[in-house]
């Protein structure tokens, strides 16, 4: 048994059954905030919250290689985070909708603000 069937159990096996919606919001909550738990793209998500950007744009502000912000993105976009258009011959990447973006911004405005 892994430690997520024991948590679990021992919750079905508490005074009140936690309904099985709330687990399985747990584990959809669970995956977000997996996605959030690597500190570039935490800082890709909060720079999102002001809006659009490039992969360029992303590159001088992180300091990284193309290919490891490349990742990144990919990881966000997998994820349901982050969507992204053609303007031009740039791709620009946004917040996804609006769950995304309520949840950074509240991030944004504790952590990422200067």
């Amino acid at each position: 048994m892994n430690k997520t069937d024991m948590v679990i159990d021992q919750i079905n096996t508490g005074d009140t059954a936690v309904s099985d919606k709330m687990l399985e919001n747990a584990t959809i909550t669970t995956q977000f905030l997996k996605s959030l738990a690597h500190p570039a793209r935490l800082v890709i998500l909060c720079r999102l919250a002001e809006g659009g950007i490039n992969v360029g744009e992303l590159e001088a502000m992180l300091e990284l290689p193309q290919a490891a912000v490349s990742k990144q993105l990919a990881r966000l976009r997998e994820d349901g985070l982050v969507d992204c258009r053609r303007e031009g011959r740039s791709i620009v990447y946004s917040l996804a909708d609006e769950k995304t973006r309520r949840i950074i911004h509240a991030l944004y405005d504790e952590f990422c603000k200067e």
